[in-house]
């Protein structure tokens, strides 16, 4: 698994709750994918949150999860910062998978 050093994180990606399967699948896929690194993993209560360094990659993770695992999924967003050169509002994702309680 590669962590970045840096501090910078573009999205947070709940699992709710921490299943050692859905965050090994996790790890898994950020594993394949060039670029996007953990920046920490920090445990709650109700499960465990991942600093990406990748909105992009956090979103389709989420629906990759939602169609794998059967859970749901919510995503909020929260404003960052304005980018220096164009201007354009930069936004940090939050993506909430929880596991489907079965009925």
């Amino acid at each position: 698994m590669i962590y970045s050093n840096d501090q910078y994180f573009e999205a947070i990606l709940q699992l709710r709750p921490n299943k050692r399967e859905i965050l090994n699948f996790v790890k898994q896929q950020i594993d394949q994918r060039e670029g996007v690194f953990i920046v920490k993993e920090v445990e709650q209560k109700t499960g465990i949150d991942l600093y990406l360094t990748s909105n992009k990659f956090a979103l389709a993770l989420g629906k990759l999860l939602k169609k794998k695992f059967k859970g749901i999924i919510k995503i909020s967003r929260t404003l960052h910062t304005r980018h220096k050169q164009t201007g354009k509002l930069l936004y940090r994702v939050t993506v909430c998978f929880r596991l489907q309680k079965d009925l």
